[in-house]
């Protein structure tokens, strides 16, 4: 992923008010390794179901605004995540939803999916593949398995970043 700015992170919502966009709390962005990112999440640290995420759609941040089910009891939830779809990191998944952009938006659409409590999704479609997954293959079957995660990867959150910017 392209490093961003601040003010191209808040430009690039679709999904929300002038408001949320102002009260939104950025990461810290010089921390971030943006080459070792397919997408941007994070939570909200003053808003604990406010969450965000902003993806490169057709050359240009993409951002929408989510919001966490809220878990009651606060226990992990055991589930796949349906972007990263790793079968190791299962211990922390969230409903998030997004409020879908324009007219669709207003009156009341959204769409959820599961996804790593903390977006560590890029970090997940990277790690070493197990035995199990690459056999005992050479370097060159386990760099294979890890670029077609990190392909599925983002194939997945553009689809729902896209799905949420839609106003059809």
């Amino acid at each position: 992923m392209n490093p961003l700015t601040a003010a191209q992170i808040r430009a690039s919502f679709v999904n929300a008010t002038r408001r949320e966009i102002s009260q939104a709390t950025l990461p810290d962005l010089d921390a971030l390794r943006w080459d070792r990112l397919d997408y941007l999440g994070w939570r909200d640290r003053k808003a604990p179901l406010a969450a965000y995420v902003v993806v490169e759609l057709d050359g240009a941040p993409t951002g929408i605004v989510l919001r966490a089910a809220d878990r009651g009891d606060g226990a992990p939830r055991r589930a796949l995540c349906t972007w990263c779809e790793d079968v190791i990191e299962i211990a922390d998944v969230t409903l998030y939803t997004a409020r879908r952009a324009g007219a669709p938006g207003r009156n009341g659409a959204s769409i959820g999916t599961l996804v790593c409590t903390d977006f560590r999704c890029s970090a997940n479609v990277r790690r070493r593949p197990t035995s199990a997954e690459a056999g005992t293959g050479a370097a060159e079957i386990r760099e294979l398995l890890v670029a077609g995660r990190v392909a599925g990867l983002q194939e997945r959150c553009e689809r729902f970043v896209r799905e949420v910017a839609s106003t059809r």
